[in-house]
């Protein structure tokens, strides 16, 4: 059914009813202009809300696509994202004497100040723009009146006292390393997709469809908030957040990142959404109420540098807080089965065990090895290798592929026989193709079996080939640790069997940095 066209007039008089209270808060805006530091919390609550629901309005009369009315939309949904980053900037100055943070590099109250003196400014010019728009369309702002009170907020000093009763966790160990351990995984995927350092604007004003966009900004928000919200279902108001001191501590960083993910997720979506060529067509030859290179500064070098600096100094307290909590397991796997614990596997399992911060040691026989040591696990090499080849003897052996009394005159080709049957038996892999071995006679007063096995030997020491085994490898220390550890074998520690990287699973995202 075609819908008919509605009257002007009559949409002008339904948006003057709805949108007193609205324009009554930009109103108070534009009259202090020239004064700073006039956002409070009852002020820009209401423009967020009142913006919401006229912004809600207009699109169901089709404003968006109207000539006379876009501009107005417009700048209702700028005020509407700006007076939301301005009440999770006043939410986290009112919140940092509780938030217990530990300190960054950086004055993080100061930043935070600033930039929302920055907005204030974003938020005045928008009102202004608005006022303007909402006198073009004759909507009756002589009516209004204001009252500075009605946007005073007054502040009471100290907090209600928390006389909740108690609640006690029956499973302290399992819950806190959940929290710590989701915290560890979802800080590393954070710091893996966003910028590490501060940057210069113009370098990402090209890419902010790429690791910093809005869709990706608005994922790790969800994350964070999901966090935030397993700590208040299963840690808040229990006897172990009363005793462990460092449990208010990470809930503080948890909720402090969530607010700047918030923040960064709406200067995105700003610079995506209302800063291009389009907009400016839409506010009749105005100019930007921000231009985008702004937003991008305060985007990379508020929201996002003190995300990564709270992250970063959250991170050590979540691995001391699985150091106390830490189940003790050991898990047996299989060797990595293309030449043992080479780089790429060695690497990963190091990553892995630095990740979670416990100790872990690798048992090979009667040797240990500590396994956040690439160079310790690299040792592991030389008695797997032994392993190996006095395996690969044993199968010569038991085949009879070199009979006690074969005799031959040349022991590369010989050595090339016995090669080729061992592949044909699974019981080793050639990676050269074709497979070169320098053509020579056998040397006198050593045996021939000693000969092929050192010849398969050199091989295997220079790539060309390597022995499969079913060799298995003891791993002892945090359980939730092993648990990834175990997840890494069955996975091939990242690679095939003919050495090539494979996809790791989804939990182990983080050992991809």
């Amino acid at each position: 059914m075609k819908s008919s066209v509605l009257s002007y007039e009559d949409f002008r008089q339904l948006v003057a009813e709805r949108s007193i209270a609205y324009l009554r808060a930009a109103l108070f805006l534009v009259q202090h202009k020239n004064e700073r530091k006039v956002l409070t919390r009852p002020l820009v609550g209401e423009l967020l809300s009142y913006a919401s629901q006229v912004e809600e309005l207009l699109d169901s009369y089709g404003a968006r696509n109207n000539c006379r009315w876009a501009p107005f939309r417009f700048f209702t949904a700028t005020i509407k994202l700006f007076s939301n980053i301005s009440y999770e900037l006043l939410h986290i100055q009112y919140s940092l004497p509780h938030y217990h943070l530990l300190p960054v590099q950086q004055d993080f109250a100061k930043s935070t100040e600033q930039t929302l003196l920055i907005i204030e400014q974003i938020l005045k010019k928008a009102t202004q723009y608005l006022v303007d728009e909402a006198e073009r369309l004759k909507l009756p702002l002589s009516d209004i009146i204001i009252h500075d009170e009605f946007y005073t907020e007054k502040v009471l000093q100290g907090r209600l006292p928390q006389d909740l009763a108690i609640r006690k966790i029956e499973t302290v160990s399992t819950t806190v390393s959940l929290l710590a351990t989701s915290f560890l995984n979802l800080a590393a995927e954070s710091k893996q997709i966003l910028p590490k350092k501060q940057v210069l604007p113009s370098a990402v004003l090209n890419d902010i469809t790429g690791p910093i966009s809005e869709e990706k900004l608005r994922s790790l928000e969800l994350r964070f908030h999901n966090l935030q919200s397993l700590y208040d279902t299963f840690v808040s108001a229990t006897e172990t957040e009363m005793l462990d001191k460092n449990l208010p501590i990470l809930r503080g960083h948890i909720s402090v990142v969530l607010h700047l993910l918030r923040t960064s997720r709406d200067f995105a979506h700003y610079i995506e959404r209302h800063a291009g060529p389009t907009a400016l067509k839409i506010v009749r030859g105005r100019k930007r109420i921000v231009e985008p290179e702004k937003l991008l500064e305060l985007l990379c070098n508020y929201s996002i540098y003190f995300v990564i600096q709270y992250l970063t100094c959250a991170e050590l307290l979540c691995q001391n807080m699985l150091r106390r909590y830490i189940e003790i397991d050991r898990i047996e796997v299989g060797v990595p089965p293309c030449r043992g614990f080479h780089v790429r596997p060695s690497t990963l399992i190091s990553k892995l065990v630095l990740h979670y911060g416990s100790e872990v040691k690798m048992l090979l026989g009667d040797e240990e090895y500590d396994a956040s040591s690439p160079l310790e696990l690299f040792r592991a090499n030389e008695k797997i290798n032994a392993l190996k080849r006095r395996s690969v003897a044993h199968e010569i052996i038991r085949l009879n592929l070199v009979p006690p009394n074969e005799k031959t005159d040349n022991i590369g080709s010989f050595t090339r026989k016995v090669i080729f049957t061992l592949a044909e038996h699974n019981k080793l892999i050639i990676y050269q193709h074709p497979l070169t071995i320098e053509d020579k006679p056998p040397a006198a007063g050593i045996s021939l079996l000693e000969q092929v096995c050192d010849e398969i030997a050199r091989l295997q020491v220079t790539g060309k080939i390597d022995m499969t085994t079913d060799l298995k490898v003891t791993f002892v220390g945090d359980k939730r640790v092993l648990e990834d550890i175990k997840l890494l074998a069955e996975n091939g520690y990242g690679e095939d069997k003919f050495g090539n990287n494979i996809p790791l699973p989804e939990r182990l995202s983080y050992l991809r940095r």
